[in-house]
């Protein structure tokens, strides 16, 4: 560490990700001495390689619903108060082009590239110093301050923002810093675990459906009981490993260790009558009439699985028989056995518990100046743009409020 303390800010943020640079740069424009921290030298990793590189920047339909949290009405004031038309007139500001792609997702038609120039040109008009490749070796409170000792040296700040995110994708950086400071100030973790991840089921038992990845289809997809449950529409993906796509993306966030997952192939039709009915007067292959509504890979292994020739005419089939496969086709029921973990994960769920924190300023409320923002708090969005409107909506609730602690701070002096 180099010795020696640097310029005091009034406020320290540590993450140049999503959030961080959005809470830095609004603090600075509005008055406040921001310094921005990180220990990447290549900054904000995950929105360069979110959408297919093409940055899934918001979704048009964001609202508490949307997220998981153990205090479900938490993300309500933040997400209230900045909205994803606020963050498209920062866009539109900055000329950056946009399509709605599926259900309000929203991206830029060029580059995720787009959105961290705009970020950083925010933070550079706010006058914010960066610090990247720098990191934080220990951070303690000294009177009303915060000491961060980092490998450039000593900073010190009225207040600190964290916004470090959550365990997914350590391969770009993730860490459990923020949980540490958390803890380290007394602040509970809710139990974090990988979400949006792909699923994986026991190899002997998923060996017959092997030979179907890269088959992808829309279907009906459910997990879980009560206040707990989660249901989709979303596209299926099969994988060598398991299930993936945005269907079972979505599922992950509900799903739990042990517990069933519910797949409906069928669209929400009756397959069992729409056999029977297709019986009738054909002399089509099983296999084949299945492929019509079915990806045809999937129509052979579903009958081999069934243990029903595919290549038998529909017509010699018993009803019962027909019934039957018509049962599992609108409800597939399997237990993964597990999930590609952290390093597949798009989203951390858990985190800084919200009892500890204000829904209006993302102030810790037992320690003055102490802010958490982003992924690293106890607020999960679905797929599709809802994590980042959390981290634009939660940055701006704490770069307002910092700011106004500064303004009063000098008022004061």
């Amino acid at each position: 560490m180099t010795s020696g303390v640097t310029d005091r800010f009034d406020v320290a943020v540590l993450g140049a990700g999503a959030a961080g640079m959005m809470c830095a740069a609004v603090a600075g424009q509005r008055g406040a001495r921001v310094v921005l921290i990180d220990h990447a030298t290549r900054i904000a990793e995950k929105i360069r390689i979110s959408g297919g590189g093409r940055c899934n920047f918001t979704n048009l339909q964001a609202g508490p619903a949307n997220y998981l949290s153990s205090n479900p009405h938490f993300s309500r004031s933040a997400l209230a108060r900045y909205t994803p038309q606020d963050f498209l007139a920062l866009m539109r500001r900055y000329d950056i082009d946009w399509h709605e792609k599926h259900r309000g997702q929203l991206f830029c038609n060029e580059s995720a590239e787009d959105v961290i120039g705009m970020l950083r040109a925010e933070c550079d008009a706010g006058g914010v110093h960066w610090r990247t490749g720098c990191g934080v070796e220990e951070v303690r409170r000294e009177g009303d301050d915060y000491l961060l000792m980092t490998t450039q040296g000593v900073v010190r700040a009225g207040a600190l923002v964290v916004a470090t995110g959550g365990l997914s994708i350590p391969k770009i950086g993730a860490t459990d810093f923020g949980y540490r400071i958390a803890r380290q100030f007394g602040l509970k973790i809710v139990e974090t675990r990988p979400a949006l991840v792909p699923l994986t089921f026991d190899g002997q038992a998923w060996q017959p459906f092997v030979p179907l990845a890269g088959v992808s289809m829309e279907v009906d997809i459910a997990t879980g009981s009560g206040k707990t449950a989660g249901a989709f529409k979303e596209d299926l993906l099969w994988t060598h490993r398991g299930l993936s796509g945005p269907a079972v993306l979505q599922i992950s966030s509900f799903w739990r260790p042990g517990t069933p997952i519910d797949i409906d192939l069928f669209d929400g039709e009756d397959a069992a009558g729409w056999l029977i009915d297709h019986k009738r007067g054909s002399r089509k292959h099983l296999a084949n009439l299945l492929a019509e509504r079915l990806p045809a890979r999937l129509a052979e292994a579903w009958c081999a699985a069934a243990g029903l020739p595919g290549g038998q005419s529909i017509a010699d089939l018993p009803d019962k028989a027909l019934r039957q496969l018509g049962t599992a086709l609108n409800r597939w029921q399997l237990v993964p056995s597990g999930t590609e973990g952290y390093r597949k994960a798009e989203v951390t769920i858990g985190g800084v518990d919200t009892k500890a924190l204000s829904s209006a300023t993302m102030m810790a409320r037992d320690v003055p100046g102490l802010y958490f923002i982003g992924e690293v708090v106890d607020v999960t969005g679905w797929l599709g743009g809802y994590n980042f409107q959390w981290a634009w909506a939660s940055a701006v609730a704490a770069g307002e409020a910092v700011s106004e602690a500064t303004v009063a701070s000098l008022a004061r002096h």
